[in-house]
């Protein structure tokens, strides 16, 4: 665990942020890159200091000057007191909800939840003696009403994954915090470049650092960052569950954090001009996206957020199997596959119906998940055109 620092001054720009922080060159012998430290034993020097353990590294697992550094610029960005890294966004969100929970605790999460997360709670917690209350995500301050004497934290994210519903994370965290209830999240879509969950009332905020921060596919990584008040048990936890992350995976991370600000500014800007375009689409029932003035949740988006992501969702109208593997199997620019964040254009049907227990799924036809990558939008509207095309024709 890393505790924020100042950091080069303090008040810069996000753009500006997002390349200084966590890097002190002339502690690397001028280079401008934290190196890549890859290690389990760190020696030291004397019985005493053996027994003190007070040096900056005492064990590999414990940290490294590599996550050191990713640890600070990630707390600094997102206004924490400290930041964990794990191994992956999943990994994240776990370590953090047993970070605060123990068997014959109560927890609640949002009913639009990263899907593994639920998971987790469905199959893990329950064995644990953990039981999990999944809410509808417009509940607001009306959270209370859910609150048991024994509810110990609560699950928000925003906007919600695959339906991208948004929430009033102050709401929640208002009435949670009366009842000394932990507040627990989810800010991948976002980064902390345009959220800061912490500001709104959170306790905790955790970060698929696989996806945007990263940026290029190519790591997997998790970073938990907490207020003050929360950080001593995430780091409890870290050293109780033994995650870590790859040093290689840590140094990727960093590489993709110097960009973070200027790839989040093209998905942004390419993620809406692909959306507007897909809303004005007969093809195409709805799009949920909170940054277009017709989503029911804008008003919340433009409140709490100062950007957006490349990642929505589009609603199809009723359409066969066979139409639907038409348009999709011919895309040439996005492909199929799960995570986001990267470079590269994506898109996944999805139908959340039988994972969501607080809420109804309603859409007339498939639903499709997209992110848009940094390819030219032109592109990716001639591709998508041809593949209602191809649609239309199967």
């Amino acid at each position: 665990m890393t505790v924020k620092d100042d950091g080069p001054e303090g008040g810069e720009r996000p753009e500006t942020e997002v390349v200084h922080f966590g890097r002190k060159p002339f502690e690397q012998h001028g280079f401008v890159n934290t190196p890549v430290y890859r290690g389990s034993t760190v020696l030291y020097p004397t019985l005493d200091a053996l027994h003190a353990r007070t040096q900056p590294y005492t064990y590999g697992r414990r940290g490294t000057p590599t996550t050191h550094a990713l640890e600070e610029a990630i707390t600094h960005l997102a206004g924490g007191a400290a930041t964990i890294l794990t191994s992956s966004g999943l990994a994240a969100i776990s370590t953090a909800i047993l970070a605060f929970a123990q068997g014959g605790d109560h927890i609640l999460m949002v009913d639009n939840i990263y899907q593994p997360g639920r998971a987790f709670a469905e199959k893990m917690l329950k064995r644990l003696g953990i039981e999990t209350t999944f809410y509808d995500p417009h509940i607001g301050g009306d959270i209370d009403k859910l609150f048991r004497p024994n509810t110990r934290l609560v699950m928000v994210e925003a906007p919600g994954s695959q339906t991208f519903e948004m929430m009033d994370i102050p709401a929640v965290a208002a009435a949670a915090h009366a009842k000394n209830i932990w507040v627990l999240a989810d800010n991948t879509w976002a980064t902390p470049l345009f959220c800061k969950p912490l500001a709104l009332g959170a306790d905790v905020s955790i970060e698929a650092g696989t996806k945007y921060i990263v940026g290029h596919a190519d790591a997997m990584l998790g970073a938990v960052t907490s207020n003050a008040r929360a950080a001593k048990f995430l780091d409890n936890a870290k050293e109780a569950l033994g995650t870590c992350p790859g040093s290689e995976e840590t140094y990727l991370a960093l590489r993709g954090l110097r960009t973070l600000a200027v790839r989040l500014e093209r998905h942004q800007r390419s993620g809406l001009a692909v959306a507007e375009w897909l809303a004005a689409r007969p093809e195409v029932d709805r799009v949920l996206h909170p940054a277009l003035p017709s989503d029911p949740g804008h008003a919340l988006w433009k409140r709490d957020f100062t950007g957006a992501s490349g990642l929505f969702t589009i609603v199809l109208n009723p359409v066969s199997e066979t139409k639907l593997a038409a348009f999709l199997d011919g895309l040439k620019f996005f492909g199929m596959g799960y995570s986001w964040g990267g470079y590269e254009s994506l898109v996944v049907p999805f139908d959340p119906t039988s994972y969501r227990t607080a809420t109804r799924w309603h859409g007339p036809g498939p639903a499709l998940r997209f992110h848009v990558g940094l390819e030219a939008v032109d592109d990716l509207l001639s591709d998508l055109a041809t593949g209602f095309e191809r649609m239309k024709a199967a």
